[in-house]
């Protein structure tokens, strides 16, 4: 089995169907189909029962929402092929878009994610997401959100893969872990592909896989809510601590600081303040539980620190712009 394709759901039954037609109408049909549902209350649960005769598929029931890495990480724990795909329930792929991943991911062994490039559904000039990015404030940002998708038409090395729609090398998968639970959601994409950074692996776009996606449908969050908010005030703290080296740790902590209270104060000011409050007090008690499940600072992988320090102060400048220029960040 060439690829085992993951999609997590949860009251998806306005697009599940459609994201499952088009993963079934691909020129690539070696593989695994594996949807998670996660306690859904709507049809979407009974929709993805119907594809339960079909070779190849499997369906597993949570009876709650345990999580985005929760719901993955069961479907990689059935995994018996060479590449994992990640899939949203409100994506919808072009019927090349498996094959186009694999065959990026065939030239290089050294390859760990295959990023989609994810353009948004109703505007379909514009793309959703061409890779993730983390500056030296600890801003984890999308590239290419709301700019033309014929921008990013070549294929180049980026810092994360985005899980809505990404392929992952399995065996890379067992060597640096796969995703971490206590994100819940947001962000663990992000912590993924940093981990293999400084592992030595990479991440790539690929351009020719292409995919639509309606970006928020499942959690009402396409740019803040509540819940959003307490996995932000989470993560954020997270993310830096368990994939800075303490000396990293220590040269980036004015900025880190700056950066995480230019977001609380964001998050207050736009009324969601308690949410993220109650997302930083978890990260606090995950932190004094020692669950960070952070990996062991390596000599040999000396170089990928430094090469993600640069890549982070470097990535101010496409970040700034986009704040300073193309869309203004709102404070109030």
């Amino acid at each position: 089995m060439k690829a085992t394709i993951i999609i997590p759901n949860i009251n998806g039954k306005g697009w599940l169907k459609d994201s499952i037609e088009s993963v079934y109408a691909q020129t690539e049909q070696d593989f695994h189909l594996i949807v998670v549902d996660n306690g859904s209350t709507d049809e979407s649960l009974e929709q993805a029962r119907s594809y339960c005769g079909r070779p190849n598929f499997t369906l597993i029931e949570n009876g709650e929402n345990t999580g985005f890495s929760h719901a993955v990480n069961q479907g990689i724990a059935l995994a018996g092929s060479e590449y994992v795909v990640l899939f949203n329930n409100d994506a919808f792929a072009e019927p090349d878009w498996l094959e186009q991943l694999i065959r990026t991911a065939d030239r290089d062994e050294r390859i760990f994610a295959v990023q989609s490039l994810m353009i948004r559904h109703f505007e379909r000039e514009l793309a959703d997401d061409a890779g993730d990015y983390v500056t030296w404030m600890g801003f984890a940002c999308k590239t290419g959100d709301g700019r033309l998708a014929s921008r990013y038409a070549k294929q180049r090395r980026i810092f994360s893969a985005c899980g809505g729609a990404a392929l992952y090398r399995k065996r890379i998968l067992d060597e640096i872990g796969v995703f971490d639970e206590n994100f819940f959601a947001y962000f663990e994409d992000v912590d993924l592909s940093w981990r293999a950074n400084n592992a030595g692996y990479k991440c790539v776009l690929c351009p020719a896989a292409r995919c639509y996606h309606i970006c928020g449908a499942s959690t009402g969050a396409v740019r803040y809510n509540a819940f959003k908010s307490r996995q932000s005030g989470r993560n954020s703290i997270l993310l830096p601590l368990k994939n800075e080296p303490a000396l990293m740790l220590l040269v980036n902590a004015l900025p880190l600081l700056a950066g995480y209270l230019l977001k609380c104060y964001k998050f207050h000011r736009q009324g969601f303040g308690e949410a993220w409050d109650a997302g930083m007090h978890e990260a606090f008690a995950i932190l004094r539980e020692g669950r960070l499940g952070k990996r062991p600072f390596r000599l040999r992988d000396l170089p990928h620190y430094l090469l993600m320090e640069v890549w982070m102060i470097w990535n101010m400048v496409p970040y700034l712009w986009y704040r300073l220029v193309i869309v203004p960040l709102k404070l109030k």
